[in-house]
């Protein structure tokens, strides 16, 4: 694929950024940080007045039909303002999971109310340091659940979360309504993500894979959803660039612009190359969603983008000088998302084995 956008795609790009440049406000993001459980009921509300949230899902069960570079072009526009919830992401993770789980009927009932936005989705894959455990410590077993969940992002305000657990000691993949679950709030470095434990104890789930294609479905939803962070994290980056660029244009020191300095010039100069990078990795890997080397674009994705962000970030903070690290700067508000971005679906060191095992096998 090209990686230029057509026409339409185009216009989403511009039109997402259109309406969260009118409507994402960073004094109602500040105010979010110091409030544990909360999140931006205004962007939120958007996506689904927008259609935002359905997107990638069929025509049959209430979605636009659109694909996985359609919705990086939002996420893109998203990151840019570092907005303040996750149920996007979260919700396209539960819907993929729902539709190409064994279970139709699951599929049926949920995906039309993740499509409209009337329910939110979550992840819970993760366990201590394994994205993906090979053994959980989550029990399904008669159709239920038992276990805990450590830090589930929109695990909070979720109606169904999708489990990676285990039955007879082998992996299974479940769909879990969330009513009547215990969640356990938790304060992190980004509280608008919502994070929170969850406890089933003897909580009805739905099997929608078993055994080593569990794992592999497991596999594609986290990469379908570092995709999608991906732009996330380009947009971030992005933004953070242009502000240290027109900031080191106008602050002057020694009767010049700082911009005139080579250690600025250069290292903004070098953000380019990151975030040029990122992106162009970022829109391969959509357009190959559901083909052989998606993982592997994926991963790359995930890695460069993760880079991006991170290194932008650090490096606007940087430039801003003293400014860069007060609370009305707002620079804080992507340093903290780039680090909690970075470590969302799998940190580096997961993405890195699941790139180099690919390579490998693919090289076999």
């Amino acid at each position: 694929m090209s990686l230029l956008y057509d026409e339409g795609q185009t216009a989403i790009g511009e039109e997402s950024r259109r309406v969260l440049d009118a409507k994402a406000k960073p004094e109602r993001l500040l105010q979010l940080l110091e409030e544990v459980g909360t999140f931006d009921e205004v962007y939120w509300n958007l996506c689904k007045e927008q259609g935002w949230t359905a997107i990638t899902l069929p025509e049959s069960a209430g979605g636009l039909g659109l694909g996985l570079v359609e919705l990086g072009l939002v996420a893109l526009a998203g990151g840019a303002h570092a907005v303040g919830a996750p149920f996007l992401n979260t919700s396209f993770g539960a819907a993929q999971a729902l539709l190409a789980g064994s279970d139709a009927e699951a599929g049926a009932q949920w995906a039309p109310k993740l499509a409209s936005g009337e329910a939110i989705g979550a992840i819970a894959f993760a366990e201590g340091q394994a994205p993906l455990p090979a053994r959980s410590a989550v029990v399904f077993e008669g159709g239920k659940l038992t276990g805990r969940k450590p830090a589930v992002t929109g695990g909070l305000h979720a109606d169904i979360a999708i489990v990676l657990a285990s039955e007879g000691g082998a992996p299974v993949l479940v769909a879990a309504p969330l009513a009547g679950v215990e969640r356990v709030a938790l304060a992190t470095f980004d509280n608008t993500r919502c994070a929170a434990n969850l406890v089933f104890a003897g909580a009805p789930a739905t099997a929608l894979a078993k055994g080593d294609a569990a794992l592999a479905a497991a596999r594609n939803v986290l990469a379908l959803q570092a995709v999608v962070t991906a732009h996330e994290q380009v947009g971030g980056a992005e933004a953070m660039m242009v502000r240290a660029r027109d900031y080191a244009n106008t602050r002057k020191a020694f009767g010049q612009p700082i911009g005139a300095f080579q250690s600025v010039k250069h290292r903004i100069a070098e953000l380019y190359g990151l975030v040029e990078l990122a992106r162009a990795n970022a829109v391969h890997a959509a357009s190959l969603a559901g083909t052989e080397g998606f993982v592997t674009a994926a991963a790359a994705a995930r890695l460069s983008a993760t880079e991006a962000y991170d290194t932008a970030a650090r490096d606007c903070v940087q430039v801003h000088g003293g400014i860069g690290v007060t609370w009305e700067g707002g620079i804080h508000l992507h340093m903290r998302r780039a680090r909690t971005l970075a470590v969302e679906q799998g940190n580096a060191l997961f993405w890195e084995d699941v790139l180099v095992d690919n390579l490998l096998g693919e090289a076999a």
